[in-house]
């Protein structure tokens, strides 16, 4: 089980169940959350999907193990959707996406919070892209989502310093937009997902798609670039050696 799925007053709770992994993202996750998104955008009782995760963290990110097997095992199997069925399953959504970050958020769990139509974070909760200090490219179409979200050099930041951002610091950028004490998270994330879900669906679905759809292009194209920069280092110098100083701290 990787995850847990909740239903309560038109609200869709999804529940990153990872914990032992600090919700980090390996193939089975991936393919998980996108099909509980593709079922959640299908479902007509279901207004408004709100994600978080389970213990200390929101996400963790990728599965570093996974993706150092992704470079060095010729049988490594991808999942039927992984990264890319996730990002367009974000992208598609059509119904109200609420983050509740409840702990610590790296990589996806950061870039994630782009296609968020609210972030609530907890006071104990920090973001960090560690994409330089992994030698990879940005992921999630952050390149393009977060400079439109938090200004460039907000952006910039982020994308490029691989150092941690803390709760006050990204509602002052404008990618959280609010923080509260970790007791009182979920019930502000749920009190503030029901009031939308209390909505006519329709024309939530049209608020959304207006707000979208000027950028569903560029989004796309972003994607296409990340993915061409990550092909190109995954497997460099650089990667190789963070993945292998990685594993050895594992190991240690």
């Amino acid at each position: 089980m990787t995850l847990q799925i909740n239903d309560a007053d038109g609200v869709r709770t999804v529940t990153l169940d990872r914990p032992e992994a600090l919700n980090a993202f390996n193939e089975a996750l991936y393919d998980a959350t996108t099909v509980a998104l593709l079922e959640a955008d299908a479902d007509p009782a279901v207004a408004v999907v709100l994600l978080t995760g389970a213990g200390r963290a929101f996400s963790a990110g990728n599965d570093l193990h996974e993706m150092a097997a992704r470079v060095t095992d010729p049988d490594f199997k991808a999942g039927e959707y992984g990264f890319p069925g996730l990002m367009e399953a974000l992208l598609d959504l059509r119904k109200p996406l609420v983050c509740a970050v409840n702990g610590l958020a790296v990589g996806i769990g950061t870039t994630i919070l782009g296609y968020a139509d609210l972030v609530f974070m907890a006071t104990t909760a920090r973001l960090k892209c560690p994409f330089t200090s992994l030698g990879v490219a940005p992921e999630a179409a952050s390149s393009y989502l977060l400079p439109q979200l938090m200004g460039r050099q907000n952006a910039a930041w982020m994308l490029m310093s691989s150092e941690w951002v803390s709760a006050a610091e990204a509602q002052r950028m404008g990618i959280a937009w609010q923080v509260c004490e970790p007791d009182d998270l979920m019930a502000e994330a749920r009190r503030h997902a029901a009031v939308l879900a209390s909505r006519p669906i329709p024309s939530l679905m049209a608020v959304k798609e207006t707000i979208v759809e000027p950028t569903r292009a560029e989004v796309k194209a972003a994607l296409t670039r990340e993915y061409a920069k990550f092909e190109v280092l995954l497997g460099g110098a650089a990667n190789t050696d963070a993945l292998a100083a990685f594993a050895e701290r594992g190991a240690s």
